[in-house]
């Protein structure tokens, strides 16, 4: 009997460990990509068929980058004894979790293996890893008869997108991933409800319920996607969105950036054509992570290479600034400094910057922010369903992509760089950019003129 009884215990203490959950998340970054089983000759095995129209409408090639990581490569690391958690073809990397720190040294020690790097860890058994309650709603916004905007007219009129909107430009046939990191009760919320939402994917984990986690990417949504006339407008109300959750708001740590990086190349598969991600990144749980003004280059920080490289698959990328321009660290955070997006600082609705917007340039002297847009005291719509204010980056961020989805809307024949630069062009401080308004505010209706006129 004493035996059975040790027997039983055992085997329960096993199962207890197996259901555990895995306490370390690793990087593995691979050193090519030599034993794909798929040819560039024949990329519709690999890649969908709006990422392909989308590079043949922009003439833009299809390359490694594009290749899947080899499922070779994958396999023998799983043989390993270790879990996949995400994987990344552009920066060519597998993210995995275990409990045991030899399984990373055994497979840093397989010939394809360029590098390991900790990218999470636990932060404790009490902690909370997903959220299980919501905010109640209300659902009584106030009406506001005298404008179709609602509050929210006047972060859409300081870059005329109104004038956009008003030329039939809103968004339609557009593909938008707002990338956040939770859409808070947007399934219940009445004035949301004929968002064109395309679909969910939770990169962080699969078995949470995305309209449970965080309000952050509500509001972000709402700043575009609102379309309730007399209540709010949003600059984008006719555009369809993908609702991708990147950012883990329990633990700060380098994998959200692996996890961010699987979302844009879904955003490619999906056939997006603006992201808006109004996340940044510069300290972390763990200290030694902690980025420098140095690493403000495009390419240190793997969410910053991924962002440049946005741009060359036909999307644009629509980034917030952030927030720490009366802090000591005041400089814009990745993937902010990434070549090819737009980068968003914040102003008032009178155009006078936000004390709390973050400053460029690059470490490598590029102009950043790029532009700016209304980020303190903007309109969005709160949990509860009704309006509200906010002020961030995180606002202006959205507010800015979708009058760029209805400028590109409106000019078709443009690239994703050539619809970056137009925007540039267009700002007030654009013969003169500086490192805190960058190209200033953008005029959407004088770019789209101009883009009439060159393509009479």
């Amino acid at each position: 009997m004493r035996k059975l009884f040790l027997l039983l215990a055992f085997t329960l203490f096993m199962i207890g460990v197996s259901a555990q959950q895995d306490l370390l998340k690793y990087r593995i970054s691979l050193k090519d990509k030599a034993a794909t089983e798929y040819s560039l000759k024949r990329p519709e095995k690999f890649l969908s068929e709006k990422a392909i129209e989308r590079r043949k409408k922009q003439n833009l090639p299809i390359d490694s980058t594009d290749l899947p990581v080899c499922r070779k490569y994958i396999d023998e690391i799983r043989k390993q004894g270790v879990n996949i958690v995400v994987v990344g073809k552009w920066d060519n990397f597998v993210t995995v979790s275990c409990n045991d720190t030899t399984l990373i040294d055994r497979i840093a020690a397989l010939s394809f293996v360029r590098s390991t790097e900790k990218v999470w860890f636990s932060p404790g058994a009490d902690k909370p890893t997903m959220s299980t309650e919501r905010d109640s709603v209300i659902n009584q916004p106030t009406l506001h008869p005298d404008s179709i905007y609602g509050r929210a007219i006047t972060q859409v009129q300081l870059s005329n997108g109104d004038k956009l909107h008003e030329a039939g430009f809103k968004g339609q046939g557009m593909t938008i991933a707002v990338i956040d990191a939770g859409f808070h009760n947007v399934d219940k919320i009445t004035a949301m409800q004929n968002i064109h939402i395309l679909g969910t994917k939770d990169f962080v984990n699969p078995q949470a319920d995305i309209f449970a986690e965080s309000s952050h990417g509500l509001s972000v949504l709402s700043c575009i996607g609102m379309n309730q006339p007399e209540i709010m407008t949003g600059t984008a109300p006719e555009a369809s969105f993908w609702l991708l959750r990147s950012e883990d708001e329990y633990s700060e740590h380098l994998v959200e950036q692996d996890y961010w990086s699987a979302a844009v190349e879904f955003a490619d598969s999906v056939g997006v054509d603006v992201i808006n991600t109004s996340l940044g990144y510069y300290t972390f749980d763990d200290k030694s992570k902690n980025y420098k003004y140095r690493d403000l280059d495009g390419r240190h920080a793997l969410m910053s290479r991924q962002a440049s490289r946005i741009a060359d698959k036909g999307m644009v990328l629509v980034c917030s600034a952030g927030n720490s321009g009366t802090g000591s660290w005041k400089k814009i955070t990745p993937p902010g400094d990434a070549e090819n997006v737009l980068t968003v600082g914040a102003v008032d609705k009178k155009a006078i910057l936000a004390p709390f917007s973050s400053i460029g340039n690059t470490a490598d002297h590029r102009v950043k922010p790029d532009v700016v847009a209304v980020g303190l005291g903007s309109d969005v719509i709160r949990p509860d369903g009704n309006q509200g204010r906010a002020n961030g980056t995180s606002f202006s961020s959205p507010i800015m992509c979708g009058m760029v989805t209805c400028l590109w809307q409106a000019c078709p024949k443009l690239t994703a760089k050539e619809v970056i630069e137009l925007v540039r062009r267009s700002g007030d401080r654009a013969d003169f950019p500086d490192n805190i308004y960058g190209y200033g505010v953008p005029d959407m209706w004088k770019a789209y003129n101009e883009y009439k006129l060159k393509n009479k």
